[in-house]
């Protein structure tokens, strides 16, 4: 299953905007609904201003109408098995529980499979999350 995840991760960081740190990356997101929703970096001159691939992933996901992240995968050009940066490990747990998969890729597949608790533990929670 999540051997769809890399070639649409893969193929998402193709679009990557990384004019500046010449690093591109790219996300995809499975949802409740089934579906898979992608998303690449997008650099912008005032940095830091720009998106990562992971929340323009759920943006795309939200937009899309779906809410829930079922697994992701993440793979950056330059830096195998890249995690999702801090930020983004937060803004994923908001749509995702704690067993949650996610997927660190290199060029050639995935390489490492991560649950969402294991990234983000001890994350910042409420009575509403």
């Amino acid at each position: 299953m999540s051997h769809d995840l890399f070639e649409a991760a893969r193929g998402a960081m193709a679009f990557a905007h990384a004019p500046y740190s010449k690093f591109p990356v790219g996300a995809a997101i499975r949802a409740e609904d089934g579906k898979v929703y992608t998303g690449a970096n997008i650099e912008n001159l005032s940095f830091p201003q720009g998106w990562c691939a992971e929340p323009t992933a759920i943006s795309a996901m939200i937009m899309g109408g779906a809410k829930k992240i079922v697994e992701m995968a993440v793979i950056a050009e330059k830096l195998p098995l890249c995690p999702p940066c801090g930020g983004c490990r937060q803004k994923i747990s908001e749509f995702a529980s704690k067993d949650t998969k996610i997927y660190l890729c290199d060029e050639a597949g995935v390489k490492k499979t991560m649950t969402m608790d294991e990234l983000l533990p001890f994350s910042f929670e409420t009575e509403l999350g």
